[in-house]
């Protein structure tokens, strides 16, 4: 007798009751991996179709086109005159227009690509499970709220207002504003805390879910929200400053319809996508085929030292481009700095357009065509209960990943649509703060000169200091002004040029600026930092110019400046770091350098904080310097003299500053020679530095010289493991505190077994 179950089957109408039983049924609605993976535009729809099917006048399609932008651009600005939060004041926000099925059109002309292009994922999570549910629906007036990652976003500090539009009765595209808003809730303050080993560490997780109704907030949900965060006042005041930005952009794109009709304004946002792809695939034709790689690393868990790899080849044949990101670290269980596929593509994205083809529009319509492959359970593919919530560490990867092997495909082209250009530095240091003002208010957020990173070295001048963040190239680093009167935070030294710490090349990277910081006035705060990049550079040159430095943490723990100051008001001169390290003026201070990776720390009243934004990489060769540029770095105070030899070997009056033309070209032909001398066969240096498998002392995640196998190896707790990349497990990291005290029980039991030893010797 056949004990196996015997296959049902059901008849169409069973069939349909089944599939409706189950879909009302449903335990949870996640982050569904349909919607999630999927990066690329939608097929036309009917109405689509429709407005298309006559053919549609190019010239009112741009003059259309530039009346949507107007309209993105007003409800921009409106956003960043009212919003609270720093991120609002200083550019970390964007609008966005959305195709009816929810495509990326377009965005404001300046603002934060990412943040719109991740929101299409949330908004099609909204179509395909909202509409249709009578618990729910998408109707006029509607406006939904979200904020999780895992369901499309960049990291949960930013918080998105999505609105229909619906025109005489039919959805014709949905509108959006996206704020970075900092304080969440999390386990620390500010909303990026670096020590959340779960992702229930993270704060308020929103899946997209209705807020607004007939254009008014629902107040029990703004409650729900407001007793989730330790700022009640700044959830409640962006909250209405995203849902009016969104509704005077539904003003402007009403008016528009009036005016032009749904076809032309339907038509329009279809047809920027479609020429937008089809631009794509015509640039990438032009390039030539073949493979170019690079490989970047985070040396940080923000936990501990671990160096961490991410890989990438590029491909190209035709029209088709391949980012292969496999053999990447694996994710960590109980780290913060993993991210998912989609926020990973949203940074992508922001790299393309930033520093690779800029004048393109900023649509997700430029990733469309090009296929992304990565390893399952990486730590740019993380699965979702992985914690999230410094997702921006490898995603900051992400932003310049193209930099390297898309300029070396773009070298020999005769048409160039920007500059051939080294990283740009894609660490974003800044203080992360939080605690009780002198005001008494409970807060938590970040300082707004996060946005000041250095551009890389470009193939004809030098890069631009401080420039931009790596995430959008239109933020402002912010009034410290406005910060001090909002916070207690006190800056001893900001934004001075961090001299010598450089991209050296033939031609420069930009350069970062030191922050200088101490808490006042407030008897509870804290900083963090949560930033890697202290134990291996950041930001890589090109064709031979130096990647930038290394930067650090330092603290002047155990004073209190302002009381220093009162005894001595020129006890320090100069708030210059390297000074204050290495003459360490204030006497009893205890002085440390630390790794930037540090999680939140109480400040006592005048301890001081002292950190770094970097240089971007470096251009060519450092001998191919133009003498006079290197005079101009000298005359600025960007470099010191010990630089100018030990690096570009000039020889100048070091008074004057005048070269000595022929001297510095036979130091340089002497070095040149000094290079040959130095050199080895490649074969030899192979035999000599390459090892089959990573160093044992070293912690290591990722592939070493074969993608398919992926190493995990922590020597803190005796850890190697070798998995198939396409079985990739998380990694478990012990807390940094139970290693140490272990190490302190050990040292005590070993000086308790010495003591013993001489008692029993007596």
């Amino acid at each position: 007798m056949n004990d196996m179950p015997q296959k049902v089957e059901l008849s169409g109408e069973d069939q349909l009751l089944l599939d409706k039983f189950l879909a009302d049924n449903r335990l949870f609605l996640g982050p569904d991996p349909e919607i999630m993976r999927n990066h690329k535009i939608q097929p036309r729809s009917a109405m689509e179709e429709t407005a298309l099917a006559g053919g549609l006048d190019p010239h009112q399609v741009h003059h259309v086109r530039g009346l949507i932008n107007a309209a993105l651009s007003e409800a921009f600005t409106m956003v960043n005159q009212m919003g609270a939060a720093p991120g609002a004041k200083w550019g970390d926000l964007v609008t966005g227009i959305y195709t009816a099925q929810g495509d990326l059109a377009m965005i404001a002309p300046h603002g934060i690509i990412a943040f719109a292009a991740c929101c299409f994922y949330p908004i099609r999570f909204i179509i395909k499970n909202w509409i249709d549910d009578p618990t729910v629906g998408v109707r006029d007036g509607d406006g939904f709220i979200h904020n999780d990652a895992r369901y499309g976003g960049v990291h949960n500090t930013d918080q998105s207002m999505m609105m229909p539009l619906f025109y005489k009765g039919e959805l014709v595209c949905w509108l959006s504003s996206t704020i970075h808003e900092g304080e969440n809730g999390a386990c620390e303050p500010g909303g990026m805390p670096a020590a959340a080993e779960s992702k229930y560490d993270e704060g308020i997780k929103m899946s997209p879910f209705k807020v607004v109704e007939n254009f008014q907030l629902k107040r029990d949900l703004v409650t729900f929200l407001q007793n989730s965060v330790r700022d009640p006042k700044l959830q409640l005041e962006d909250m209405k400053v995203k849902l009016h930005g969104v509704m005077r952009l539904r003003e402007r794109i009403i008016a528009i319809l009036d005016q032009f009709g749904k076809d032309m304004l339907v038509g329009t946002l279809r047809s920027h996508l479609e020429d937008t792809e089809a631009e794509m695939r015509r640039r990438i034709r032009e390039m030539p085929d073949g493979t170019t790689r690079v490989l970047q690393f985070m040396d940080s868990s923000l936990r501990e030292n671990a160096l961490q790899k991410i890989s990438l080849a590029i491909t190209v044949k035709g029209e088709r481009m391949i980012m292969d990101f496999r053999g990447t670290a694996p994710q960590f269980m109980n780290r913060s700095v993993n991210t998912n596929i989609a926020s990973f593509k949203a940074a992508l994205c922001t790299g393309l357009l930033q520093n690779i083809w800029p004048d393109l529009p900023h649509t997700m319509a430029v990733l469309s065509p090009i296929e992304i492959i990565s390893d399952r359970n990486s730590i740019i593919d993380a699965e979702g209960e992985m914690p999230q919530a410094m997702s921006l560490m490898p995603m900051f990867k992400a932003c310049v990943a193209w930099t390297i092997p898309m300029n070396k495909f773009n070298y020999s082209l005769p048409h160039k649509y920007s500059a051939i250009i080294a990283s740009q530095y894609d660490q974003a240091a800044t203080f992360i703060y939080g605690g009780i003002t002198q005001h008494g208010d409970v807060t938590g957020n970040f300082c707004g000169d996060i946005n000041g990173n250095g551009q890389g070295a470009r193939s004809h001048a030098d890069g631009e200091h401080s420039v931009s963040p790596v995430f959008g190239f239109m933020c402002d680093s912010g009034e410290h002004e406005i910060n001090e009167e909002d916070t207690p935070i006190i800056r001893l030294g900001a934004q001075r040029i961090a001299k010598d710490r450089i991209g050296f090349g033939k031609y420069r990277g930009g350069m970062g600026y030191e922050q200088i910081a101490t808490a006042r006035g407030s008897g509870m705060w804290g900083f963090m930092t949560g930033c890697e990049g202290s134990k291996f550079p950041s930001a890589q040159g090109l064709f031979g110019g130096y990647s930038c430095p290394s930067y650090q943490l330092l603290k002047i723990k155990g004073i209190n400046i302002f009381e220093e100051l009162k005894k001595n008001p020129k006890i320090v001169e100069v708030f210059d770091i390297v000074r204050l390290m290495n003459e360490q003026p204030i006497k009893g201070g205890r002085y440390s350098s630390n790794d930037m990776g540090m999680t939140f720390e109480l400040c006592d009243e005048g301890e001081v904080y002292m950190i770094c934004q970097g240089a971007g990489g470096g251009y060519g060769d450092v001998l191919e310097r133009d003498p006079e540029l290197v005079m101009k770095d000298l005359r600025e105070d960007l470099m010191s003299h010990e630089n100018a030899w030990d690096i570009y070997r000039v020889v100048y009056d070091r008074e004057q500053l005048v070269v000595d033309v022929e001297a510095t070209a036979e130091a340089r032909a002497a070095e040149r020679r000094a290079r040959i001398a130095r050199s080895q066969p490649f074969d030899t240096f192979v035999a000599e530095w390459v090892t089959p498998e990573p160093p044992a002392h070293l912690p290591y995640f990722g592939s070493w010289d074969d993608n398919r196998r992926i190493y995990a190896q922590n020597p803190a707790i005796n850890l190697k493991v070798v998995m198939d990349a396409d079985q990739l497990q998380g990694v478990f990291m012990p807390n940094p505190k139970d290693l140490q005290i272990a190490a302190l029980e050990a040292q005590l039991a070993a000086q308790g077994a010495e003591l013993e030893a001489c008692r029993a010797a007596r």
